[in-house]
């Protein structure tokens, strides 16, 4: 039998009072794809900063091909042949794709064999079953191409285990099965490949074996025809989670809360028009390039409609500003949390706050840092954030965490309208039951609720009724008893008919 070509054994880390990772034992195959799942701060992200060398381990060991090694930096780990990339590629924009492949490889004198270089990045772009002009600037590229060109690099180092973080999470359909076409061409040339995502189907579309843990332990590793959905959420969040299930039956709703008629923004999108009463959930559906997010920009004044026209609660508004929006109630929750949505050297308490400041100004201005605690801690075991105390940076918090503190500035303005943009965009699926828990519970309680998701799933789960929009218009409007996978798809590509909006 082969050796592993990597393995951890009983690798322990901890951050001050926090174990990320007790006990932790793995083995890597060569040429398998290894699937990787777990909740958010189950300790992924630290098992891949101590596989590339980014932390040492407290205790435990690592081998390579049966060799101990000590990885103190990730070039250590791509000299042993370890590399990873992620849900954001790092590419150098101004270079052009062959000098980002051998960035990290460059050696020799002071003159470049440009001929010889463009040759064996053809070679290497060509091993990995793709078209792409390696003579060209990265600024030009799309996102899955950057990956291609990590990818590439990766092999231009000699890799023997790359890993792959989250590389799907803002790809379209197209892209996803290209990239998981490079990663079974990479197994194929014996690289094992360290697969994690939260897109569970993924797993079973490509892994050989699939690892769970949980808290920071290993649960499981287990070949994939052993493997079902139900019993790896269950290993992945300690209990059974039944909340995908399609909806059949819209909920009762109350009177109009925003009534919206032909709104567009000129040249991005127009003859958008739907009422959405007090308890309802709307989902805007489509591919990529539908436009759903500049709809959601625009109710909420950031980037204003230039046609058309809202009425709030019955009387006409137009926001040209987000401020505007907040102060008739209408509340967004971006898509991404890490440039719109948080301020992630701040602490949670001053993230929660941040959109509803002035309700904790005291004497003379001054922020009441206790109410303000108190109300954040509230928030904290409302909505089950994982942090000992609201006083940690949002930005040492998991992807889930994240969300759910941007979810709690939002609620904490007690929105009337509340537009949630891909709300569980790259968190497991134990926060994404919570957070459609929640937004099922503000819909109860008579909140008007818009959500824009890529994750058909989702919508067809969460759904009262579903907008479908195409190339920047809008092309079908189905209640939920009549939508479909299928036929939101059909709209969506233009392939079949639907509803007229």
């Amino acid at each position: 039998m082969t050796k592993p070509v990597l393995e951890l054994r009983a690798v322990a880390k901890s951050f001050a009072a926090t174990a990320a990772l007790k006990d932790m034992s793995l083995a890597i195959e060569p040429g398998e794809i290894h699937a990787i799942v777990g909740e958010n701060g189950a300790g992924k992200s630290t098992l891949i900063k101590i596989m590339t060398g980014v932390h040492r381990p407290d205790a435990g060991g690592i081998l390579v091909e049966g060799r101990a090694v000590t990885l103190r930096s990730t070039q250590e780990a791509q000299a042993e042949g370890i590399a990873a990339i992620y849900q954001e590629p790092m590419v150098f924009p101004d270079l052009n794709v062959a000098e980002n492949i051998f960035i990290s490889n460059r050696a020799g004198g002071a003159w470049l064999d440009w001929r010889a270089m463009f040759a064996e990045a053809d070679r290497i772009v060509a091993q990995l079953g793709v078209t792409l002009d390696v003579r060209r600037a990265a600024s030009g590229l799309t996102l899955a191409e950057q990956q291609t060109v990590e990818i590439a690099r990766a092999l231009s180092l000699r890799v023997k285990v790359l890993i792959m973080d989250e590389p799907t999470a803002s790809l379209s359909a197209h892209e996803v099965e290209r990239l998981l076409s490079i990663a079974r061409a990479l197994k194929a040339q014996g690289v094992a490949v360290i697969y994690i995502s939260h897109r569970l189907d993924e797993i079973f579309q490509i892994a050989d074996r699939v690892t769970v843990i949980r808290d920071g332990q290993h649960i499981s590793t287990r070949p994939i025809a052993e493997v079902t959905e139900e019993g790896m959420v269950r290993e992945m969040v300690g209990r059974a989670i039944d909340s995908f299930a399609v909806k059949t039956q819209a909920n009762a709703v109350g009177e109009v809360a925003l009534s919206v008629r032909g709104l567009g923004r000129a040249g991005v999108f127009r003859g958008v028009s739907f009422d959405l009463a007090k308890g309802e959930v709307l989902c805007l559906a489509g591919l990529v390039g539908a436009r759903r997010t500049d709809v959601g920009l625009a109710l909420f004044g950031i980037a204003p409609a230039t046609e058309g026209s809202l009425h709030l609660d019955g009387a006409e508004v137009r926001f040209a500003t987000p401020r505007q929006a907040m102060d008739r109630g209408i509340a967004y929750v971006s898509e991404d949390r890490r440039k719109l949505g948080l301020a992630m050297t701040l602490p949670i308490f001053s993230n929660i706050s941040l959109a509803s400041l002035g309700r904790f100004l005291g004497a003379f201005g001054l922020v009441d840092r206790r109410a303000e605690g108190a109300m954040a801690e509230g928030y904290r075991k409302a909505l089950d954030i994982r942090a000992p105390d609201t006083a940690i940076e949002v930005g040492k918090l998991s992807g889930g965490n994240q969300q759910k503190v941007m979810l709690a500035k939002w609620l904490e303005t007690k929105p009337k309208v509340l537009i949630f943009d891909e709300p569980t965009r790259g968190i497991d699926v134990g926060a994404k039951a919570e957070v459609h828990g929640i937004i099922r519970r503000l819909a109860a309680e008579g909140v008007a609720v818009i959500v824009i998701s890529s994750d058909l799933p989702e919508v067809l789960a969460l759904a009262d009724r579903v907008l479908v929009m195409r190339e920047g218009r809008q092309v079908g409007l189905l209640d939920i008893a009549e939508a479909s996978q299928e036929r939101v798809i059909a709209l969506a590509a233009g392939t079949g008919a639907g509803v007229a909006a």
